[in-house]
């Protein structure tokens, strides 16, 4: 009670301009102030908390005052700007960069004879290049080219099967530093495993309490009960969430240093069938049956928004650092939303049903399709600006076709190798391409089907083509592929079945997680 009569004292004594300016500032029409005005308002503040504080230090240690210590604290970047919290992560990403270059060249420095401001200039010169750098790369400008450098594997160096899983894995996720990652199958089973070792852990489902008090909410429509089938995983930049969906409609947020549950966010209402961060941050995406994009903050926990505008079942999602999200439908489209614009841009396949997608850079990406064709895309045109057939075609006489024949086809894209139906089949399910990935800021891509083998590509930035480089035999349904970052081996989630249905099945394939190591001459 003392503290509010002081504050009111406060502000009487201030005169009746200062009285009014605080009743304009209570009523919500006046809450978007000025910067100027806003900092008056946060002093005036500060006087009126002192001179709270003088008269409540004479209550003891039981008064209320003692329980709002750490708040200052707390509250000490809240009135900032957006233009002031910019500038203060930057200075603090600058002196973390300095600090690992100063570590890295403490014995250099040591041994060097010049002053201390001769030093300093070439750390700051030093740590300028770097910061460059990583911003070439992040924003798509410097490409490393290093399919041209990947040689052939030899025949002992093919997939060894990582971690086992008991149905068939549908999603595989690598961590920023390329040491872990995680699989998700259709039995509901999370693993996250060592690279170098091998060495699993299985995530443990929380109980239904634990859900429902976790934001969980009842099954709708026509599922009767909760189901565990995963379909899709996530992993965020900094290695701290890991985001997985699937038939329950729920996205569900897990502590990767922890193992344990988080939060269960509602509001699909169809199953999740593709998620993803956007890098550098802890904004997700997901995909759904429902037709519809959700943006979730994972550091929040919290709802941000919803994208319309696919006619069917969103199948795959992608992001970059932009703002930019790729997904593909059924409905036979590519969509590439511009979140801070709020407008999208739609491109139409030929004439296929898109399965899935990836970015190669800001400009430019990939989609894999039903009918066994990788497509290449730019932002400046609606239609495919190179095109391979039979990418993962099925041969009578177990030979792939060579891009050496190439032709010419009407659209003005390219299609290679021979058509004829009697040698290759391309309508079952074995040849959909159904997954498809890039290593970050390179030309190196890879694609995978149920044709019994995993093919590398590699994507000219300046000719706008794909030649293949070579097969890795891999039996089973490719349903997941990831890069590591640094293009050194590439991990595979095979099953027996497709990742969203059933509508082949291959015994002889092994339920698990692949991996396969690349060396560059």
């Amino acid at each position: 009670m003392k503290i509010k009569t002081s504050k009111k004292k406060a502000s009487v004594s201030k005169g009746t301009r200062q009285g009014k300016r605080f009743s304009i500032d209570e009523d919500s029409f006046f809450r978007h102030e000025s910067k100027r005005r806003r900092r008056a308002k946060d002093e005036d503040a500060e006087d009126d908390i002192i001179e709270s504080e003088e008269e409540t230090d004479e209550e003891g240690p039981g008064s209320d005052a003692d329980g709002g210590e750490g708040r200052p604290e707390e509250d000490e970047f809240a009135a900032e700007t957006a233009d002031e919290k910019r500038l203060r992560v930057a200075k603090a990403y600058v002196e973390k960069i300095r600090g690992i270059v100063s570590r890295e060249r403490e014995d250099e420095e040591e041994e060097s004879e010049g002053d201390d401001e001769e030093r300093e200039g070439r750390r700051d010169s030093l740590v300028a290049r770097i910061l460059q750098q990583e911003q070439l790369e992040d924003s798509g400008r410097v490409r490393r080219l290093i399919a041209s450098r990947v040689q052939k594997p030899e025949t002992v160096d093919e997939f060894r099967v990582l971690v086992k899983h008991r149905q068939s894995v549908t999603a595989v996720a690598l961590a920023e530093d390329d040491l872990k990652g995680f699989s998700a199958s259709k039995d509901g089973m999370i693993v996250q495993w060592d690279v170098d070792s091998g060495k699993s852990e299985k995530y443990t489902w929380p109980t239904e309490e634990i859900l429902k008090s976790h934001g969980s909410k009842d099954p709708q429509g026509r599922a009767v009960k909760q189901s565990k089938n995963v379909l899709a995983l996530a992993v965020s930049s900094d290695g701290r969430y890991l985001a997985s969906g699937g038939l329950d409609r729920h996205v569900h947020l897990w502590d990767t240093r922890t193992r344990e549950h988080l939060q269960a966010f509602p509001g699909h209402r169809g199953p999740v069938s593709c998620l993803t961060f956007r890098e550098g941050t802890s904004e997700l995406f997901s995909g759904s049956f429902d037709r519809t994009i959700k943006i979730w903050s994972a550091e929040d926990r919290a709802y941000i928004n919803s994208l319309f505008g696919h006619q069917s079942e969103v199948l795959s999602i992608d992001c970059l650092r932009k703002e930019r999200v790729l997904t593909v439908g059924r409905d036979r489209s590519m969509q590439l939303w511009k979140v801070p614009e709020e407008s999208r841009l739609v491109f139409r396949a030929p004439a296929s049903s898109l399965e899935c997608c990836c970015f190669v850079n800001n400009d430019d990406f990939l989609s894999g399709s039903d009918d066994g064709s990788i497509g290449l895309w730019g932002m400046r045109r609606k239609k495919p600006v190179y095109i391979v057939k039979n990418a993962h075609a099925l041969s009578s006489i177990h030979q792939q076709p060579e891009q050496s024949d190439v032709e010419k086809i009407p659209n003005g894209c390219v299609e290679n190798g021979n058509h004829n139906h009697d040698e290759y089949n391309c309508s079952t399910v074995y040849s959909w391409v159904s997954s498809i990935t890039v290593c970050r800021n390179s030309d190196l891509s890879a694609s995978g089907a149920a044709n019994g083998s995993v093919r590398l590509w590699a994507i000219g930035s300046e000719t706008k083509d794909i030649r293949p480089l070579f097969n890795l035999p891999l039996v089973g349904f490719v349903n997941s592929l990831a890069f590591s970052k640094s293009g050194q081996f590439l991990v595979a989630g095979v099953g027996q079945e497709p990742r969203l249905g059933r509508w082949g099945r291959l015994p002889a394939a092994r339920n698990g997680v692949a991996v396969q190591s690349l060396k560059f001459s």
